[in-house]
């Protein structure tokens, strides 16, 4: 129903602080990472998703300790991803405070993670993200590896087999979007939202509360995800921490 429609803020973390970026690339700096979850506590958010951008490209542990600080500060349901390797690291996450861990570059390698994480937590407990890019004579390329390996396979064969094997959501990120604040592309949400029956969260791209609504309505998204939406203001781009009042949602959106 459109009532349990979620509006996610997607901040993406980079050391100790969040930042965002275009295309994947060129980071820009946001600030302290607590100070924005404490914002979007004020604001009452549905919920928030972070993604550690740098610790699967560049091997990095988990920084359990900062995440645990940061879910003790956060009072809404959190999810995280970022160089989640094994269920060991999961369980961590989870006793830190975190309600769902999201799978992207280890869910394409090795896809017995995902039943494995499945079985452990629960279905409802795992996403697994899908970052696309188009491709230059039509259809869609699978990306990991923060966007930076192209695997050759199609996003909807990746969505199929990563709910057989027991995601409970799928998180599919625009790479040509990202950081645009152009739109979603309803068409791979559309075709990837009809192929699997788990809810399918849409990310990348998003400008305004009527592209939320596109890809809700058009698209067939069971929630949408945003970062730049979230963050930033005017024409320049200046750094803002906003998030709409229910009463805009409603009106926007549902």
């Amino acid at each position: 129903m459109l009532e349990n429609i979620r509006i996610i803020p997607t901040m993406l973390l980079r050391g100790t602080g969040f930042v965002k970026t275009t295309n994947f690339k060129n980071p820009v700096y946001l600030g302290d990472c607590f100070n924005t979850v404490r914002l979007f506590n004020e604001k009452e958010a549905d919920e928030l998703m972070i993604l550690d951008i740098t610790a699967t490209p560049e091997k990095k542990p988990i920084n359990i300790v900062l995440l645990r600080d940061l879910a003790s500060e956060c009072f809404m349901p959190l999810s995280y991803g970022g160089g989640v390797r094994s269920v060991e690291d999961m369980r961590q996450l989870f006793r830190a405070g975190f309600e769902k861990v999201s799978l992207n570059t280890e869910a394409a390698s090795s896809p017995q993670l995902i039943r494995d994480a499945s079985r452990e937590f629960g279905e409802q407990s795992i996403i697994v993200s899908i970052d696309i890019k188009r491709k230059m004579f039509g259809g869609y390329e699978v990306y990991v590896n923060g966007g930076r390996q192209g695997t050759g396979m199609d996003p909807v064969t990746v969505a199929k087999r990563a709910v057989e094997f027991g995601a409970g959501e799928i998180l599919l990120n625009s790479i040509d979007r990202d950081g645009t604040m152009g739109g979603y592309d309803l068409e791979i949400i559309r075709k990837v939202a009809d192929a699997v029956p788990v809810p399918l969260i849409a990310c990348g791209g998003a400008g305004s509360l009527s592209h939320f609504r596109d890809a809700i309505h058009t698209g067939g998204a069971s929630a949408v995800a945003a970062g730049s939406f979230f963050v930033f203001t005017g024409k320049h781009r200046a750094v803002l921490v906003t998030y709409p009042s229910k009463k805009d949602l409603r009106k926007a959106v549902y």
